[in-house]
């Protein structure tokens, strides 16, 4: 199966100042991919590059596939209702109104409650929704996603995380950004991480560990006081830590050991120079 993105070489510069500086990676046609960094690291140029809303100077990218793209800041005219967006923007890309496709984008995206509403009377979530359903209007392989849950309370982020996962099942390939790690190490399969324009990483959420997280972190709660540890050696830390309480005397009520979450060896790498 081919890749649903390939990029080589992609180098982009503002003026003097390089952002981009010779990417390689590539996007496996079905999983969902992050596209992580820093403010400055180039995350937001390589997907404007990929969306081809961007030119570059060196490199190619080849997408194959049609893509569906939902920005993080985009509006709509106050007054539009819905249904009358989705109508335009299904008449814009195919030249012809399919209602039955455009209803069954209502349906599965839970719409019905909102297409009646104008665009200015529809809450964060709700608008989401919305500009999903219109990056999703061609019936896209490849869907772009920019901060797909910024701003919204905790019930839209659940439904939209269910949204996502419905398209993967349904064999779209997903390339999103956030700085929600959680929110990445929950839906992604694979992510990058980029560096001052180059990729410090690209892999899975296990594999990152594997390799930043070498370190494990032991929390140990006693009668007396909670303590936390970074070791190397797990079973000698632990063998040494638990000797030391039981010669003071210290009852152990609880023990933590864990490599770190994925926010740390992201800051970890999107950090170092």
């Amino acid at each position: 199966m081919r890749d649903a993105i390939e990029v080589h070489g992609l180098r982009k510069s503002y003026g003097s100042h390089p952002v981009l500086r010779g990417l390689d990676f590539a996007v496996r046609s079905g999983e969902i991919f992050a596209l992580l960094g820093i403010n400055g690291a180039g995350k937001t140029t390589a997907l404007e590059c990929m969306e081809g809303l961007q030119k570059y100077e060196e490199g190619t990218i080849t997408v194959n596939g049609k893509m569906g793209i939902q920005l993080q800041s985009q509006a709509l005219p106050a007054h539009i209702r819905p249904m009358e967006a989705l109508r335009l923007f299904a008449k814009w890309n195919r030249g012809a109104v399919d209602r039955a496709w455009v209803r069954s984008l209502v349906q599965s995206l839970g719409m019905e409650e909102i297409e009646k509403k104008q665009y200015a009377q529809l809450y964060t979530g709700h608008k989401r929704r919305l500009h999903l359903a219109l990056a999703l209007i061609r019936d896209p392989e490849i869907v772009f996603l920019d901060e797909p849950t910024a701003g919204l309370d905790v019930e839209g982020r659940l439904s939209l995380h269910q949204q996502i996962r419905s398209l993967k099942a349904r064999g779209k390939t997903i390339i999103l950004t956030s700085h929600d790690m959680a929110e990445v190490e929950t839906l992604c399969d694979r992510i990058a991480i980029l560096n001052e324009g180059r990729i410090a990483f690209c892999g899975t959420a296990r594999e990152l560990t594997d390799q930043v997280g070498r370190k494990y972190l032991i929390h140990i709660k006693t009668e007396q006081a909670e303590k936390r540890l970074e070791a190397d050696n797990i079973e000698e830390a632990l063998l040494s830590l638990l000797l030391e309480l039981k010669q003071r005397g210290e009852r152990v009520l609880d023990i933590k050991v864990d490599r770190g979450t994925l926010e740390q060896h992201f800051l970890e790498l999107a950090g170092r120079v």
